[in-house]
């Protein structure tokens, strides 16, 4: 599982980005067939995603990073019931199209931010504000340990002849 050092660099934060991109040049194309403050409140939603995953990554604790990735849930799901009200208006009939491209990407930022959230919480790590030497010392321990298990289960396995009853079947 890779470490991300950046908010940027991680892959729901960039579809995150992607969905208010697309709610901003939505806003902009039917800003005159829309109320001001429908205009306002998707377009604050869709930035509150990519911003509340940028904020808790940068929060030190984990408890914090979960506060704000169920925020960011939320602003999704905001987003998307918006773009629902708005694909039944006749008005916007002929951007229905565009409109359930931009459901599916708020779709999607929400199943990562659960996924992520969920690991986050059977994760025994507590945060960078939790860590001193210590701690680092024994989790790198633990994934080595990890790894050097891996490692020795697969020469195991590799050992094995090809009909041994051990041997996983290839399906």
């Amino acid at each position: 599982m890779p470490t991300y050092q950046r908010f940027e660099d991680l892959p729901v934060w960039q579809e995150a980005i992607r969905l208010a991109e697309g709610v901003y040049d939505l806003t902009e194309t039917i800003a005159k067939r829309l109320s001001f403050s429908a205009k306002d409140q998707i377009e604050r939603a869709a930035l509150s995603v990519s911003n509340n995953i940028a904020e808790g990554f940068e929060r030190g604790t984990t408890n914090e990073l979960l506060a704000f990735l169920y925020i960011a849930r939320g602003s999704a799901g905001e987003v998307r019931s918006m773009l629902c009200f708005f694909e039944r208006r006749p008005a916007l009939a002929d951007l229905r199209s565009q409109i359930s491209d931009l459901k599916s990407i708020a779709e999607s930022c929400s199943r990562q931010i659960r996924a992520w959230a969920d690991s986050l919480q059977n994760s025994d790590i507590t945060g960078p504000r939790h860590l001193n030497q210590k701690s680092r010392t024994s989790y790198q321990g633990k994934k080595s340990q990890e790894q050097g298990l891996e490692s020795f289960r697969k020469k195991l396995l590799d050992a094995l002849p090809p009909d041994h009853p051990a041997r996983p079947r290839e399906t």
